[in-house]
């Protein structure tokens, strides 16, 4: 989150930060966004009976605050079915692997007992199930002999606070439209606007 409120402020993407909601009052992304003079919401989950009651209320804090698309950054609730058809193709998500491989936890830990030689992240439109929905850009990052998962994790991390805000660019500009499950980048962008290559 800190990376693409840094992205917004320079103007390296073209959108302003209108919005940092959390269901969690201890977040620390809600201190950064105070920082940085953005306003703060906070919507705890256990205070609504069902997931319908809780979507609904953050329904309405975004759209009280003029939200047009939402990015989510360590966002650990299921969104509701009504709640993403609401929303479609305007909800984005980064997770830290080369999706479809390893959705969900643990992804770091299970990447390297699959043996991969190439870890990664991926930000996606947000659908239903849990990680899917169509890409928009991802980051490679080799996996080193000697790692561990939180070694590994400390890398995707940096690849993280790159891709996201490329990813939020392209979008903003309008130049990722889906079609059908798949995200297409338009012509002005080359596929390095969408991969982000190991080094050599």
């Amino acid at each position: 989150m800190q990376a693409l409120i840094e992205a917004c402020h320079s103007g390296r993407v073209d959108a302003e930060v209108a919005l940092v909601l959390s269901n969690q009052a201890g977040a620390a992304g809600l201190a950064h966004a105070a920082a940085a003079g953005i306003a703060t919401r906070i919507v705890p989950h256990k205070e609504f009976p069902d997931r319908a009651s809780f979507d609904a209320a953050l329904d309405r804090a975004l759209l009280a605050a003029g939200v047009d698309f939402i990015c989510l950054a360590g966002f650990m609730r299921l969104l509701t079915p009504g709640f993403i058809a609401k929303w479609r193709d305007r909800v984005i998500n980064i997770h830290p692997s080369l999706l479809p491989a390893f959705p969900g936890l643990d992804t770091h830990r299970r990447a390297l007992e699959a043996g991969v030689k190439l870890a990664g992240c991926t930000v996606h439109f947000v659908r239903f199930e849990t990680d899917t929905g169509p890409i928009i850009a991802q980051a490679a990052v080799p996996v080193l002999p000697g790692d561990d998962a939180d070694s590994l994790a400390a890398r995707v991390l940096v690849a993280e606070h790159r891709l996201y805000p490329l990813a939020l660019g392209l979008v903003a500009a309008g130049r990722v439209q889906v079609a059908g499950e798949r995200a297409m980048v338009d012509a002005a962008a080359s596929a390095a606007a969408t991969l982000l290559n190991p080094p050599g």
